[in-house]
C-alpha cells in the first residue's frame, strides 16, 4: 500500500488540524490533560508535525525540542516556534539523534501506528527518556479497523487506508492496526508500564458546530486511543 507522505498536503493538514473536531478538540486536549503539569520538565515531541502540541507545551512552561520525517511540516513547525527551538528532521523508525535520558517526557500523537514494528521506536523513545519519564502518546482506536474493514479480523496487526479530508483536500492514510494487546505487550517489552489508558469526550469548549450529531455532551465515540507509560 502507499505510505502517507505528510510534505504533500502539509499545509492543509496543518491548517485543518488547528480548528477540526478530531485534532483540535479532541485528539490535542486529551493528550495535554495527560501530560498534567509540565513547567520545566524537557519534553521531545516525536511526530512533531507544524508544532501545534510543541507550541501548547511551551505555553504550560515545557523545554520543547520535536521531529518529524515531513520537512515541509518541520518548515511550518518553525515559523510557529521559532529559531530557538531544537526541530529535525528524523525518522523513528531509526536511531534518534539525541542523547540517553536526555527528556523527562515523550510525547506521540498519532505516530506509532504508521509502523508496522514498533520494536524498534519503542527501544529509542526508551533510550531518550530519564527513568521514571513518561511516553504519552495517542493511536487510531483499533475498533476503528473493523468499523472501516467489516471483513478484517481484530486480533491480527493488519495494514489499511481511509481517507481524510483536510481544507477541502482529501487525503488517503495508510497505517497499522493493533489489538490492544498487541499494544500492551509492545510497551511491556520495550521496558514500559502502562499508568493510564484513556478514551476521553472530546473537549468541552468544543463548538456546537463541530459537536458528533446525536452524541449527548460530554460526547465519546470511537476515534483514537491514549496511553501514558512510565519508563522502568
Amino acid at each position: 500500500m502507499p505510505k502517507t507522505d505528510y510534505d504533500e498536503f502539509a499545509a492543509a493538514y496543518s491548517a485543518d488540524n488547528e480548528v477540526n473536531l478530531l485534532n483540535g478538540h479532541y485528539e490535542r486536549p486529551a493528550m495535554l490533560d495527560l501530560a498534567g503539569d509540565v513547567d520545566g520538565r524537557r519534553i521531545l515531541d516525536a511526530g512533531c508535525g507544524s508544532g501545534p502540541l510543541s507550541a501548547a507545551l511551551r505555553d504550560r512552561g515545557a523545554i520543547v525540542s520535536g521531529f518529524d520525517l515531513s520537512a515541509s511540516m518541520l518548515e511550518l513547525a518553525r515559523r510557529r516556534l521559532g529559531d530557538d527551538v531544537d526541530l529535525q528532521v528524523a525518522d523513528l523508525a531509526k536511531p534518534l539523534p539525541y542523547d540517553d535520558a536526555a527528556f523527562d517526557d515523550v510525547v506521540a500523537s498519532l505516530v506509532l501506528h504508521y509502523l508496522k514494528d514498533w520494536t524498534g521506536p519503542l527501544a529509542e523513545l526508551r533510550r531518550v527518556l530519564k527513568p521514571g519519564g513518561r511516553l504519552i502518546l495517542s493511536l487510531n482506536h483499533p475498533f476503528v479497523y473493523t468499523a472501516l474493514n467489516p471483513d478484517g479480523k481484530y486480533f491480527d496487526v493488519a495494514e489499511f487506508s481511509f481517507d481524510a479530508e483536510h481544507a477541502g483536500r482529501t487525503v488517503t492514510y495508510t497505517i497499522w492496526h493493533r489489538p490492544i494487546h498487541a499494544m500492551s505487550d509492545a510497551f511491556t517489552q520495550a521496558g514500559f508500564r502502562i499508568s493510564t489508558i484513556s478514551e476521553p469526550p472530546i473537549s468541552a469548549d468544543t463548538p456546537l458546530e463541530l459537536r458528533p450529531e446525536g452524541v449527548p455532551h460530554p460526547a465519546r465515540f470511537i476515534s483514537f486511543i491514549f496511553f501514558a507509560l512510565e519508563a522502568c
